[in-house]
């Protein structure tokens, strides 16, 4: 592969991004759709029937981005917590609407059973810019760590410190889009000064386990009620999805701590983060939003059954 044809448009191939080449990028990048109206505004709705708070407020410039959580209204300390997490990544639109979805339809069922803590937009400026870095060029979904350089995840760290070692499950919602190969993993590399390497995007849900914990039980269960939903994305031809391997049907394994992901935030014993595949003509943004949200449901029943 000659990379040389086609190179990403800022910096220069082999150098990482100074200061310049991070404003250059800043400066492309454009607002088009609003957090405001289409994510608080369904926050506004649950209100009467939950608890909503206002963790954080993003500030980048002239733009204020409050940043919200939901809670059980009926919170009992000697119940177990569930965390659910959208939007690390703010272009992934399921992560955000399907944690919604499942706030709206489903939150009610596990009432005097769980106690249930949803931050269903975590990167509110990258959901209005369709991107998955905040305005820094920086990955808040490699960020969940001490000092960590993206408010997005030093707010939510802070949100669930006083439950860190209370949480029994914690899914984080999220998606692989075309996007990730034609724009999104060819900046990383550009930011970093390294080769592209083109890779694949699979077609359809997948999980991905901690390598460090794994739970290959769990993880079935979550396969087995989305793929009543919407299908399970298959291996490549080496045995991987987007280059690991493939430990069981749709599932494959991340050092959550090591990588500094969403999903390691906590001492949770049952722990996965989503990926839906929203661009597969096999699916719409409608069973993408409830195949998120049926991963929600079956990973609280899973961790509820087996405490």
């Amino acid at each position: 592969m000659n990379t040389a044809l086609a190179p990403y448009p800022i910096g220069t191939p082999g150098i990482p991004w100074g200061e310049a080449e991070r404003a250059e990028w800043l400066s492309r990048q454009t607002r088009q759709r609003s957090y405001e109206a289409e994510v608080l505004g369904a926050i506004e709705h649950l209100r009467p029937r939950f608890d909503v708070e206002e963790y954080g407020r993003l500030e980048y410039g002239p733009e204020r981005f409050p940043l919200l959580a939901i809670r059980s209204r009926d919170w009992r300390d000697e119940l177990p917590v569930v965390l659910v997490t959208g939007g690390v990544h703010g272009y992934e639109t399921s992560g955000v609407h399907g944690a919604l979805q499942f706030v709206d339809q489903h939150a009610a069922d596990y009432a005097g059973r769980a106690n249930l803590l949803v931050a269903p937009c975590v990167s509110p400026w990258g959901y209005e810019r369709i991107h998955r870095w905040n305005p820094h060029a920086i990955d808040p979904n490699r960020s969940f760590r001490d000092d960590s350089p993206a408010e997005e995840s030093a707010a939510l760290m802070r949100l669930v410190a006083p439950i860190r070692d209370r949480v029994l499950m914690h899914i984080d919602l999220h998606e692989t889009t075309d996007t990730d190969e034609t724009e999104f993993r060819p900046a990383l590399a550009a930011r970093d000064g390294k080769p592209f390497a083109p890779g694949g995007i699979p077609d359809g849900f997948y999980l991905v386990d901690d390598s460090e914990s794994p739970q290959p039980e769990f993880q079935q269960a979550v396969i087995a009620a989305v793929e009543q939903v919407t299908h399970i994305a298959p291996a490549d031809d080496k045995g991987e999805i987007i280059g690991s391997p493939v430990v069981a049907r749709g599932v494959i394994e991340y050092p959550l701590n090591q990588l500094a992901l969403c999903a390691g935030i906590t001492n949770a014993t049952y722990k996965t983060t989503t990926e839906v595949y929203p661009d597969s003509p096999r699916a719409t943004s409608e069973q993408c939003n409830t195949a998120q949200a049926a991963a929600v449901c079956a990973a609280i029943d899973y961790a509820l059954a087996h405490r």
